[in-house]
């Protein structure tokens, strides 16, 4: 059986090493959030990300078969949605209503 302080210094050293693991991101974003380059990226990057998602989800998509009808509108509704209001999370849950109720009843197979 292991001694009393082996457990301590183990117990210790595990909460040292956890404490700096969730330390670290902070202690090293802090000199990058008066950088310009990561300004430039973090006004850039949310609409950068939504094209890289847009093609992802509609590269394979079947524009000769009716049922490519639902996630065309839902990206519809989700554009125009987000042109009208600013909101990104009115948006993505606008659009994910919208392909999500036609998905499944329209256009269910």
């Amino acid at each position: 059986m292991p001694d009393t302080p082996y457990l301590i210094a183990a117990v210790v050293v595990s909460a040292a090493v956890t404490w700096a693991l969730r330390a670290l991101p902070f202690a090293a974003l802090a000199p990058l959030r008066a950088s310009k380059t990561v300004q430039y990226l973090s006004s850039r990057m949310p609409a950068g990300v939504m094209v890289i998602l847009v093609a992802y989800a509609l590269r394979d998509l079947p524009v000769t078969q009716p049922r490519a009808l639902a996630p065309l509108a839902a990206l519809a509704v989700t554009i125009g949605l987000h042109l009208w209001r600013r909101n990104a999370l009115l948006s993505i849950l606008g659009g994910t209503a919208v392909h999500v109720a036609l998905a499944s009843t329209v256009f269910a197979p």
